[in-house]
């Protein structure tokens, strides 16, 4: 990884609230090699600054091979543009959070930036646009139109440029549905962190949607997204982190970070009662199909 990195670690920082804030150990390696769909590495968490390059090192000795690392604003999706430049292990996602969009539409600026995320989603080594879509927990009814709009120029973007789509969808199920059969989905669109029911994995199988399951899915009383895994198309199906956020059992609340996917692999392997290598072999082959190869090519340069 370049040093020349843009500093933006250190501006973003969990609040350690009641945490307990120590580093989970690593988890015994995975017999093959998987990939987390979906990571923040800007964030730092922990007793211990963990940073990128350290973050990945321990990812990659569980078997955890590389991160898409996701941008929820302008300045976090040209930084992960630029880590995906420059580390092998991490190809990009770029985009405006919606819960951004109002905030940027009530200032004029939510044009200009998305004419921004368009440029950086022309890069060789972003591979998705995201994390989009519609959050009706956070943000009123007076915000949705301006998320509404912002998640239909995403779409576009991601059309344009012919990569993938991860869409946050927070309380808005319908919505979400709604606009992408009306707009027309892209063809590899990922509900990130999949918060449904067995129905909306039905309507995902349906479109040929992919979903994927984070550390929420491991928790006692995720009944209803076991559920839905078990629903789901095992073609469809993808493995996160959301790191820092979503931690799974057996160290819930404490900092998060890629090389714990492992203990989501083997949960949800264990819940479908599948060989642990198929379900890796099955998570590898689906991660690359929405994403391309991680292998550093002199196009990406």
């Amino acid at each position: 990884m370049s040093d020349s990195l843009s500093p933006l670690r250190g501006t973003r920082r969990r609040q350690a609230g009641d945490r307990d804030l120590r580093w989970p150990p690593l988890p015994d390696p995975l017999p093959l090699e998987v990939y987390d769909n979906h990571t923040h590495l800007e964030f730092e968490d922990g007793v211990e600054v963990l940073d990128p390059a350290e973050s990945l090192t321990r990812a990659a000795g569980v078997g955890v091979a590389g991160v898409v690392q996701v941008g929820t604003d302008l300045e976090t999706s040209r930084w992960s543009a630029e880590l995906a430049a420059n580390d092998s292990r991490v190809l990009a996602a770029v985009a405006l959070h919606p819960n951004e969009a109002p905030k940027l539409f009530a200032k004029g600026l939510l044009t200009a930036q998305l004419s921004e995320i368009s440029r950086l989603a022309s890069q060789p080594r972003v591979r998705a646009v995201g994390e989009t879509g519609l959050d009706f927990f956070r943000t009123g009814e007076d915000g949705r139109e301006a998320q509404i709009e912002s998640f239909e120029a995403h779409i576009d973007i991601a059309k344009a440029n012919g990569i993938a789509m991860q869409i946050h969808d927070r309380d808005a199920h319908d919505a979400v549905v709604e606009t992408l059969k009306r707009v027309g989905a892209p063809e590899r669109t990922v509900f990130h962190c999949f918060s449904g029911d067995a129905e909306l994995a039905r309507i995902c199988n349906d479109n040929g949607w992919y979903m994927s399951f984070a550390g929420t899915s491991t928790f006692k009383s995720a009944h209803a997204l076991r559920e839905a895994l078990a629903v789901a198309k095992p073609e469809l199906v993808l493995l996160e982190t959301d790191a820092p956020f979503l931690t799974p059992e057996p160290f819930r609340g404490r900092p998060n970070a890629p090389y714990l996917l492992p203990h989501t692999v083997r949960r949800l392997a264990a819940h479908l009662d599948i060989d642990l290598e198929e379900f890796c072999v099955r998570i590898v082959e689906n991660t690359q199909r929405v994403y391309g190869s991680w292998q550093m090519n002199a196009e990406d340069d």
